[in-house]
């Protein structure tokens, strides 16, 4: 069974003392999960792509999604506000969710990124497609680099 180290992120089986990439003694920590991880991927800590990128997934649908709600609220007259604000409650779970899994963020993280796309998605303007579409982009470099 390979487990990752503690310290470098490096794959290492159960069995050994050290790590063959680091060199940091892993025996005692082998069974402790390394700080950021999630389901063994190592996330970044810090650093603009991650702190400020959202999964360029969540940001087109975002994006479409706030055009479909902005063009209904027109032409509405803002009576269906209520549905606006359950569509921006179920997309922020979607964020969260997909923030955690394929983006990699940690859960506090993953959570204010939810919370601040659902807001800006209730509010029934398409102006904050300034904030998300930037973010998207940000998210887009963060990966390609990441990999």
């Amino acid at each position: 069974m390979m487990n990752t180290c503690p310290s470098c992120g490096g794959a290492f089986t159960e069995s050994w003392a050290f790590c063959p990439t680091c060199g940091s003694s892993i025996q005692s920590q082998a069974s402790v999960p390394p700080y950021g991880s999630i389901q063994g991927k190592m996330t970044a800590a810090k650093g603009f792509g991650q702190m400020f990128g959202l999964d360029p997934r969540i940001a087109f649908l975002t994006f479409v999604v706030d055009a479909m709600l902005f063009g209904e609220n027109v032409v509405t007259l803002g009576a269906t506000l209520p549905l606006s604000i359950a569509a921006a409650v179920v997309l922020g779970v979607i964020t969260f969710r997909a923030q955690l899994h394929w983006y990699g963020d940690s859960r506090q993280s993953a959570q204010t990124k939810a919370l601040i796309l659902g807001l800006l998605t209730a509010i029934p303007t398409p102006l904050p497609a300034i904030l998300y579409v930037p973010a998207g982009v940000i998210g887009l470099t963060h990966l390609v680099r990441r990999k």
